[in-house]
């Protein structure tokens, strides 16, 4: 008989997905309980950059860094920074160097699942309700179905998490931005210029009150975000979403200001367009400790997506609580002392996070955005020198 914890994780992404690998490196079986019908079932996004000590920490104590490896993008780490006259501001291209490499988010969830047991994840699994079942120990229904009990209970379900109301009452709150997101199918080909205007990572375009973002994805995809600060109503007054032809002539209407050359990254749209919500939780957002439940990712700490460090504070959340629970046979303590690590390692980067988003798309913003480019240039070429010299 076994006398490894029993545990149950809400949510197939990265950070759930990361915590079941690591523990089933150890011998430590976990069951995902994810809402999705199948692996493809839905887009999965954009693209991830992942950090040193983070993100790739997580894939090395999964071992997964080889196959990560085989389908991550060194060379798509540049950076532009453009106004929408189309003057060039920041431009940074140096193929294969940088230590954020770049990997779509369906090839990393492919990695991912691809180490586990097939028995692991349970697909087509939406978790209505989490409850007690005596002793410290949860149960988790499906509908009529209930499973358990367990030891632990990791809510990994994002930002409208149903575990979250367990331990915490806070709710995410709109942060004033709003992106209007759409994409490029095969920019290399179809639209050179385009491409160029993109380059090899992403492009900033800034504007009065609005900006626009496109970033590279594999087989020469495109994700496009038009941002705005807006109420939160806004996108669905102005926009009729079942029109793809409507959305995107209110967005030529929206950017009218900015040079053709950057507004033909709206024409060249295929026909998805989605509006996004910007919400984050408090800064220093915390729970008392509930034997049997935790949180980790946007179910924890939720953040506006500046600095890219929401998956991989999340990646970072599952090395951490999975490394507790190997090294601990007590799941409270284990969990307790992840909590605690947790709370503080997450409030520096949820501060700056939450900063960048009251002062982006001020009179500032330019300048801002600028120095931030240069600052990472100047610590990547430093980091670089030492290789350099030998």
């Amino acid at each position: 008989m076994s006398n490894h914890p029993r545990i149950a994780i809400i949510g197939g992404g990265p950070g759930g997905l990361a915590l079941a690998n690591i523990l089933h490196v150890h011998g430590i079986a976990a069951t995902v309980f994810e809402r999705d019908a199948h692996a493809r079932d839905r887009p999965q996004g954009g693209t991830l950059d992942l950090h040193e000590g983070s993100g790739l920490l997580a894939l090395e104590r999964a071992g997964l860094t080889k196959a990560f490896l085989q389908v991550a993008r060194y060379e798509d780490q540049g950076d532009r920074l453009l106004d929408r006259s189309g003057h060039v501001h920041f431009e940074y291209e140096e193929a294969g160097v940088g230590d954020r490499p770049e990997v779509d988010r369906s090839a990393l969830r492919d990695i991912l699942l691809q180490a586990l047991p097939p028995q692991c994840v349970r697909w087509n699994s939406d978790a209505c309700s989490v409850s007690p079942a005596g002793n410290d120990t949860w149960n988790v229904a499906l509908g009529e179905q209930s499973f358990g009990p367990f030891d632990l209970v990791v809510g990994a379900d994002g930002t409208w998490s149903r575990v979250r109301p367990l331990l915490s009452p806070y709710k995410p709150q709109y942060t004033g931005l709003t992106f209007i997101e759409f994409g490029i199918d095969d920019i290399d080909r179809r639209f050179p210029a385009l491409s160029k205007l993109v380059g090899r990572g992403k492009v900033g375009i800034i504007g009065e009150g609005r900006e626009i973002i496109a970033q590279r994805s594999g087989r020469a995809h495109v994700r496009v975000y038009a941002i705005f600060r807006v109420a939160s109503n806004w996108a669905s007054r102005r926009f009729d979403f079942k029109s793809a032809a409507a959305v995107r002539t209110e967005l030529l209407r929206e950017f009218g200001d900015f040079a053709d050359e950057i507004t033909d990254l709206i024409r060249a749209a295929n026909d998805n367009f989605v509006a996004r919500q910007i919400h984050a939780l408090p800064v220093g957002h915390r729970w008392t400790h509930r034997p049997g439940l935790t949180l980790i990712g946007d179910a924890a700490h939720v953040m506006p997506p500046f600095g890219g460090e929401g998956v991989n504070a999340a990646m970072l959340d599952a090395t951490s609580l999975a490394e507790r629970l190997i090294d601990d046979a007590d799941v409270s303590n284990a969990v307790r002392a992840f909590e605690a690590d947790m709370f503080e390692r997450i409030e520096e980067a949820a501060r700056e996070s939450a900063d960048a988003a009251a002062t982006f798309l001020s009179h500032d913003t330019l300048a801002e955005t600028l120095t931030m480019y240069r600052d990472r240039l100047a610590r990547m070429e430093a980091a670089a020198e030492p290789s350099r010299t030998r």
